[in-house]
């Protein structure tokens, strides 16, 4: 995998408490693995912690950070990207506590021309460096259907009043 020289924040179209993930530690053309430390923030539960579902994001945001690599490789502008869904989301835990450290893998399945792409992904927790590949306990998979549109933003734009 080829280190990361860029900031995360300049990786995806988010800002603020909106990114989840820290860093990432490597990509290659067809995956990324990153890692985030799990923080309090606009969906916490009442203990602070993050629902389950939330392990999602942190999926779709490495995801994000894979294009953005790619982009910023080719000397082009990070674009916009959506999350469609997922077929599946299998979670192992029922919440991610504040301080939880994590490590996400995205690989790239299915590609095509019009932007639309398939990707298989795993969070699990990463309790010290010795457990930080595959043997880390899996908190969460899921198969993610991703678009990134040619121009995104045909997305983003209001229409017309009629």
């Amino acid at each position: 995998m080829n280190a990361c020289p860029w900031p995360i924040a300049s990786l995806l179209p988010h800002a603020g408490n909106m990114i989840l993930i820290d860093d990432v530690l490597g990509y290659d053309a067809d995956s990324l693995r990153a890692r985030a430390v799990v923080k309090p923030g606009p969906y916490s539960l009442p203990d602070g912690s993050l629902p389950p579902w939330l392990g999602m994001e942190f999926m779709a945001q490495a995801v994000g950070a894979w294009a953005g690599c790619h982009a910023r490789e080719a000397g082009a502008t990070v674009k916009l990207g959506f999350l469609l869904g997922t077929r599946r989301y299998d979670c192992h835990c029922d919440r991610l506590p504040v301080g939880m450290a994590l490590s996400i893998h995205v690989q790239r399945g299915l590609i095509d021309a019009s932007g639309m792409s398939v990707f298989e992904c795993e969070l699990r927790e990463e309790r010290n460096e010795s457990n930080e590949g595959d043997d880390a306990p899996l908190l969460a998979h899921a198969r993610l259907n991703v678009y990134q549109p040619k121009d995104p933003n045909e997305f983003t734009q209001e229409a017309p009043l009629t």
